[in-house]
């Protein structure tokens, strides 16, 4: 099991991407937070086995992903595990 960060750069705020990443993470088995930035940036911490965190991530960068979001960076940082209950938005 593995802990990473994501940040996540782009038109990601305001256009259901919080949203998607819980759907996707729950599907995927994933657990951790997905918050939005002051920097209009989202952050996301993610727990998961490594395939998992890697169909997760994939997922999110993939370009149909909707037709308003639009991800133009995303800087991924390994975190030391921590187990999280579920997945969820903090607001």
């Amino acid at each position: 099991m593995h802990t990473q960060r994501y940040l996540i750069s782009g038109r990601v705020q305001g256009v259901g991407f919080r949203w998607t990443a819980k759907q996707i993470a729950d599907r995927l088995g994933v657990t951790g937070t997905v918050q939005n930035l002051g920097t209009g940036q989202v952050a996301i911490t993610a727990s998961g086995a490594t395939a998992a965190l890697a169909n997760f991530r994939r997922h999110l960068q993939h370009p149909q992903l909707s037709p308003w979001i639009k991800v133009v960076a995303f800087d991924v940082t390994d975190l030391p595990f921590h187990r999280f209950a579920d997945f969820s938005i903090i607001i």
